[in-house]
């Protein structure tokens, strides 16, 4: 395999992990191609793409193992996407960059702290760029937000939490034989709410405080519960203070009634900053202002590509800069096992692969725990007695 790219190729990509969340990122590089900004020269999967497959109808090679890419010489590839289970990333990601490959990869970055501090390290010694898949680092929102923050337009800053409640059915927990798990085959997975797919809430706000690297957090509680039958927690409230001091709190659940706009809320002596990171919607809130507004995003991909052409440029979320979030990780990762949440706090509806359950008043108290930076159990949640 070669790994320079010719004078005047687009950028060569590929993509490991077809089916669910890594469609997507097949479809956003053929946009790419359509527009002759890069190429997609392969893919990888167990199952091979079929018919109907946007991979497949854009006959792109199929690989079953990056391995098996890897050691084909005629294919050229620059950049690989990761969209692979949890215990996967770092071999994956450790593989590519050894091959001088620069990556993208899915969130969160590793299944341990300690794997992160490896991954870090290739990519020290390889030189490669490893790219990390929390979209809401290439938001334009993020950058106002912190303009704002600076220039102290709600005071001086109190506190910091994200509230995120969401719906998930059981067909959600079947989608992998990972999900829901802490551990499989003797390997962490650790997907719960908190660390897969609310995790850009916790990332989120770690990076709005200023808190990146693992050095950034001085210490981590974490409360967590469960009120479906899975290992991982789906209703976690999570305590953090930063090496500067700064509290910040997480009240985020699976079990909600409907799903809200997940959102980072930042208090103030003088006012109140709200982040809708789905949307890019920042509003402000003061006695003197009142503000609404909804800003653009970069692509993570393209902002890679980007990075690639120079190299002075940084990542939008390099690896390094995901090492707060892993200390959130790493506490629930090594904490007990999720308390299940009695019958009498949960009501179950639907029927077969969309029923779920509604932890009551859940909305409430995960906005609690954002205002105050204090745990369920803190805050005398009613299921955590």
């Amino acid at each position: 395999m070669t790994h320079s790219t010719p004078d005047g190729l687009a950028p060569q990509i590929a993509v490991v992990g077809l089916h669910g969340h890594g469609a997507s990122h097949v479809r956003r590089v053929l946009e790419l191609q359509r527009a002759g900004r890069a190429r997609l020269a392969a893919v990888v999967d167990p199952r091979e793409p079929g018919p109907g497959h946007d991979a497949h109808d854009a006959g792109a090679p199929w690989f079953p193992t990056l391995g098996d890419l890897l050691s084909t010489p005629s294919t050229h590839v620059d950049v690989v996407v990761l969209s692979t289970p949890i215990p996967t990333h770092l071999p994956l990601a450790r593989a590519a960059m050894e091959a001088g490959i620069d990556v993208l990869l899915e969130k969160p970055t590793t299944a341990s702290l300690a794997e992160h501090a490896e991954l870090v390290a290739v990519a020290e010694r390889t030189g490669r760029r490893c790219q990390v898949g929390f979209q809401t680092f290439g938001s334009h929102a993020l950058p106002a937000a912190a303009d704002l923050l600076a220039r102290g337009e709600i005071g001086e800053v109190q506190g910091l939490g994200a509230v995120g409640t969401w719906v998930r059915t059981a067909s959600y927990w079947k989608r992998a034989a990972w999900a829901g798990r802490r551990r499989l085959d003797g390997r962490d997975v650790v997907d719960g709410v908190v660390t897969n797919p609310l995790a850009h809430a916790v990332a989120t706000t770690l990076r709005l405080g200023g808190a990146t690297t693992a050095q950034d957090v001085a210490w981590v509680d974490t409360d967590l519960y469960r009120a479906n039958p899975i290992e991982a927690d789906d209703t976690s409230s999570v305590r953090v203070k930063d090496a500067g001091g700064r509290r910040y709190g997480f009240g985020l659940s699976l079990c909600a009634p409907e799903r809200s706009p997940a959102r980072v809320v930042v208090r103030g002596t003088r006012g109140e900053l709200v982040l809708e990171y789905e949307h890019d919607r920042l509003l402000l809130r003061t006695d003197a202002v009142q503000m609404d507004k909804t800003y653009g995003r970069s692509s993570l991909l393209e902002d890679l590509l980007a990075a690639r052409a120079d190299d002075r440029r940084p990542l939008l979320c390099d690896v390094r800069d995901t090492g707060a979030f892993m200390r959130v990780l790493e506490a629930v990762r090594t904490s007990a096992d999720p308390a299940p949440i009695a019958p009498e706090h949960v009501e179950w509806q639907g029927d077969g692969d969309e029923r779920h359950p509604v932890v009551r008043d859940v909305e409430h108290w995960c906005a609690e725990v954002a205002r105050t930076q204090r745990t369920f159990a803190e805050l005398g949640a009613p299921w955590t007695a």
